[in-house]
């Protein structure tokens, strides 16, 4: 079978290896000098537990099972996942919360996978030292994982598992890498199985790394023999479902850079994982993990959707039709969709969205082509999946609704091409020459029918086909880099501080930066330098000229954080002056990042920090509002509403939230207008620190999901002071108040705000919004301007009409230019098309006019053609020479003939742009116009005028000409030609 994703629930605990390396997530947390160990005895605790998500590998834990077929269960999985916490928290683990799959301010991964991701801060060096993970030492955890591949999986002796099917394996050592065999697990290893059980690999299957980039290191795993009773050594790490890896440990000691190397880490830790279905099928006794309680309830749930047959467990060529390939795929990936959409990600065309959307697409696929499922079947598997998860993870419950929204929208617009794509496929795939599928037809299935290229080539393999993957690339290429570029954003200033860096710090005794002075606003703040870094070495100096990032004992200037840019200005030291550009923080120190422009910058020196307070004006009535409009869009929309991320610039706000379609003109409106009541209320903004328990308490408390906060945590209250808040936190009535948990600076009044303007509304991805909004003079601006271009499009109900279209483009370009309040430009729009309708209006009765004008002139001339003897007539009427005056020669030209029945020629020019159109027309079938051919006529007319005219159809003809000057001698001529050919 072939693994096309995998993810799942993990536990993971951290604590102290054996190997007495210590578990220090920095200096800061337990002294060099005070190391922490366990010793061999504890070698069985040290586990973790984790679920993979894979096409074998599909469903979820059975938490409300305790029977599989009916038969009583030793070991449902929810006693096998209660036990592991149990156990760990028995053993002083701190049990901890599952982070959201959509990592938190972690660029470097598109999911979380694996249950250390969350604790990545403590092996960085970069936790904050007031946050709450600061504080561990050990924890175990159930960690929500998705994984596009790898492995990371365990064991104890609590569960009973019988030591003769039990091989480990360790970290062999690479040569080329310049990394010694691990000997000491090896030894360890050696003191509980034989020699034969205990075996070396390489960096592949022994060396752990969480991504590109990131902690990694070493591991030692344990296998499993399902069969027993024989040498399985050949089998380990050799993709055998008889012999599994159940456990893996690893011990991370360094950081894989950008440039690939690794470095120490200054602190050691380890990290652990239990493949928890693996080992639930192992309690059960079961050879396969679909046969445990983790999976039945979802797969009855799919025969019941689908009226397929009922899953029978065949894997391979014993799966003649797929069926229940087809089960595995689907029951997996609603699971893994789920967790993702509830935790804030949605399908779409880049990066991880794009992942969700091929895991989406296969499973559609399988269930309509090997199911017979209807459309919309895969969303209604997800009340049967939160049924089973919700107990452990609520949020499941709290977005179901969302969840089966955005699936439902992501399967009807994959239905609309899914039958089409695949009898494409089947088309091609008959057509194919040899046992290769083109990279033209992968991407016309790609690019027309939304099949990802996985699928495509899954679909193929199905049919003994591989597919031409380098072709697919050359013809997406373009496409693949958009997609690329938006994985290749990064954020703050060029110089960096890593674990090995904060470390150093703390080896030389420099304390964590105090900047609580940056609540501190238009004082300049005195401090000392403490530290100089380029980079990659600190020095005692720093010349003019050099880009250096400046470590002070206090500082008042604000580290970017929460959405909320970086304070710049200066540090003025006795020798020179530091220009500070950039602000970031690095495990609670404060980096100022710039270059000296005069003199030099030395450790010890006694310096002034100058923010600069003109700059910080304008970005904190933008913060201040981005919690007002927090507030807001609750009001308006509803309580869903959750933010999935803001930035905070001098210039503008803008706020990303969760809200299934697009937000209507008055309800932007609504929330406009809230914001604004309450800048004209002069509410008082207040701020003050409290306990983290105290402040979740508080009734309308409003935080980011999935952010860790520090503890205390600053609380910032509009319209009432925290300390009422604390006092009652349950009060009814705090829910009328704005209330977040934020580190941000801020006005202390809302009248500093002077005005809110929302820009824009847009959806940047499925069930995810994003508005841009102004604040102060800057907003008192764009309703200004609003006011100006409304009343310019009054005004112009007032022109005349033959100068009001020409008004109206102007206008309507202006409009769409213009920075004003998006629900104000919606209505000036509205009167725009309100005046469009007066042209069309004008231009309908002008056009009426126009046609009567030429009926009347060219049955005048017919009529005195007639008297004349002559056979034909030749008009001047001049109605313009655009579209509308084409169709209105044609219809009036067709009248004529039909009353007169005679030839007809009628000119019409516009002197101004030197341009005239001839329309003629010769009635067919009348023996009194034969010789006159109209095509002739009017190249013989069009001729003094440099024209050009068509062949002419159904005894009509036209042409334009760019000489409107000599048009009396086209007409002179039309004359003549039409008495020649018919003899009068």
């Amino acid at each position: 079978m072939r693994a096309y994703a995998r993810g799942g629930f993990s536990f993971f605990i951290s604590s102290f290896t054996q190997r007495q390396r210590p578990l220090l997530a920095s200096t800061t947390l337990s002294p060099p000098s005070i190391p922490l160990y366990f010793t061999p005895s504890h070698f069985r605790f040290w586990v973790s537990h984790k679920t993979t998500f894979s096409s074998s590998s599909v469903q979820v834990m059975g938490l409300h099972s305790e029977s599989v077929d009916g038969v009583s269960l030793e070991w449902p999985a929810k006693k096998v996942r209660d036990t592991f916490i149990k156990f760990f928290e028995d053993k002083s683990h701190t049990f901890w919360k599952s982070s959201p799959v959509v990592p938190v301010n972690d660029p470097t991964l598109l999911f979380a996978n694996a249950g250390m991701n969350q604790f990545k801060p403590i092996f960085l060096g970069n936790v904050d030292p007031n946050s709450p993970l600061s504080e561990l030492k050990r924890a175990c955890n159930t960690q929500k994982c998705i994984r596009a591949g790898g492995k990371h999986n365990d064991l104890d002796d609590v569960y009973g598992l019988p030591a003769g099917q039990i091989y480990a394996t360790y970290f062999g050592g690479d040569e080329k890498a310049g990394l010694a065999a691990d000997t000491e697990a090896k030894d360890i290893w050696l003191n509980y199985l034989p020699p034969e059980r205990v075996l070396p690999f390489g960096c592949k299957d022994n060396f752990w790394e969480m991504g590109d980039t990131g902690p990694c290191g070493p591991c030692t795993e344990i296998h499993f023999d399902r069969i027993g009773n024989r040498d399985a050594a050949s089998l380990v790490n050799n993709d055998d479902p008889t012999c599994i890896e159940i456990w893996n440990l690893v011990f991370i000691q360094f950081n894989r850079e950008t440039d690939g190397s690794l470095k120490s880490l200054p602190a050691k830790h380890v990290d652990t994982g239990m493949g928890f279905e693996r080992l639930t099928s192992i309690l059960q006794n079961k050879m396969s993990n679909y046969d445990t309680d983790v999976f039945m309830p979802l797969f009855d749930a799919i025969q019941q959707a689908t009226g397929a047959c009922t899953y029978s467990g065949k894997v391979g060529d014993d799966d003649v039709d797929n069926v229940d390939m087809a089960y595995r795929v689907v029951a997996d990936h609603i699971r893994t969709l789920s967790f993702a959409i509830a935790d804030g990600a949605c399908p779409g065309n880049e990066g991880r969205e794009y992942v969700l959307r091929r895991i989406l697409r296969r499973a559609v696929r399988y269930g309509s082509e090997v199911l017979n499922a209807k459309e919309g079947f895969f969303n209604g598997l997800v009340p049967t999946l939160v049924n089973l998860m919700d107990d452990i993870f609520p949020e499941l419950k709290q977005h179901e609704k969302h969840i089966k929204d955005v699936i439902a929208a992501e399967e009807t617009s994959f239905g609309k091409t899914l039958l089409k794509g695949i009898e494409k496929f089947k088309k091609a795939a008959q057509e194919v020459d040899g046992k290769t599928l083109s990279g033209q037809d992968a991407f016309v299935l790609w690019d027309t029918y939304g099949f990802p290229l996985d699928l495509t080539q899954l679909m193929a393999e199905e049919r003994g086909l591989t597919v031409d993957t380098k072709g697919f690339i050359d013809a997406m290429a373009e496409a693949r880099e958009r997609s690329r570029s938006a994985q290749n954003k990064q954020a703050g200033g060029a110089i960096t501080m890593d674990a090995n860096a904060t470390a150093m710090l703390h080896v030389n005794q420099v304390p964590t930066t105090d900047d609580s002075s940056k609540y501190i606003w238009f004082k300049d703040h005195d401090s000392t330098i403490r530290a100089v870094y380029t980079g990659s070495e600190f020095l005692d100096t720093a010349e003019a000229g050099q880009e250096i990032g400046v470590v002070l004992e206090s500082t008042s200037f604000y580290a970017e954080q929460g959405g909320q840019i970086f304070d710049t200005g200066s540090i003025d030291g006795p020798h020179g002056s530091f220009k500070v550009t950039n602000v970031q923080a690095f495990g609670g120190f404060v980096l100022h990042i710039g270059s000296s422009e005069t003199g030099k910058l030395s450790v010890g020196d006694k310096v002034t920090c100058k923010v600069d307070y003109n700059r910080r004006q304008l970005i904190a009535p933008n913060h201040t509002c981005t919690h007002m409009l927090n507030f807001a869009l609750r009001e308006v929309l509803g309580t869903h509403v959750d933010q999935k991320g803001s930035i905070v610039l001098p210039e503008k706000l803008r706020y990303d939230f969760s809200h299934g379609k697009p937000v209507q003109s008055e309800e932007l409106r609504k929330i406009e207008s809230i914001v604004n009541e309450q800048i004209k209320a002069e509410l008082g903004v207040y701020a003050k620190e409290a306990t983290l328990a105290d402040a979740k308490r508080v009734n309308g408390l409003r935080a980011v999901f999935g952010e860790i906060y520090p503890d205390p945590v600053r609380i910032v209250s509009i319209g009432k002071k925290v300390e009422d808040l604390l006092a009652d936190p349950e009060k009814e009535e705090w829910s009328q108040y704005s209330a977040e948990l934020c580190g941000g600076t801020h006005i202390s009044n809302t009248k500093e705000a002077k005005a809110f303007a929302l820009l824009s509304e847009e959806g940047i991805a499925k069930g995810i919004r994003r508005v841009t909004a102004v604040t102060s003079d800057i907003a008192l601006e764009a309703f200004k301007l609003a006011c100006s271009l409304e009343q310019e499009v009054i005004d112009a109900s007032n022109i005349e009409a033959s100068l009001l279209e020409k008004k109206v483009a102007a206008l309507r370009s202006s409009v769409d230019a213009a920075s004003i309040p998006t629900a104000k430009k919606s209505d000036i729009r509205l009167k725009i098309s309100l005046l469009q309708d007066q042209v069309r209006n004008a231009q309908k009765r002008l056009a009426a006019e126009n046609r009567q004008k030429v009926v009347e002139t060219a049955s005048e001339k017919a009529e005195a053609a007639i008297a004349e003897g002559k056979t034909f007539c030749t008009s001047r009427v001049d109605v313009g020479v655009d579209a509308s005056a084409v169709k209105i020669l044609k219809e009036a030209i067709q009248e004529v003939i039909q009353e007169k029945k005679l030839p007809v020629m009628v000119f019409s020019v516009d002197e101004s742009a030197n341009k005239a159109i001839v329309y003629a027309g010769v009635p067919s079938k009348d023996n009194k116009c034969e010789g006159l051919e109209v095509s002739e006529w009017l190249t013989v007319a069009l001729g003094p005028l440099k024209g050009k005219g068509g062949k002419g159809k159904g005894g009509l003809a036209q042409g334009q000409g760019t000489d409107a000057s000599n048009v009396e001698e086209a007409i002179k001529l039309a004359v003549d030609f039409a008495s020649m050919k018919l003899n009068c």
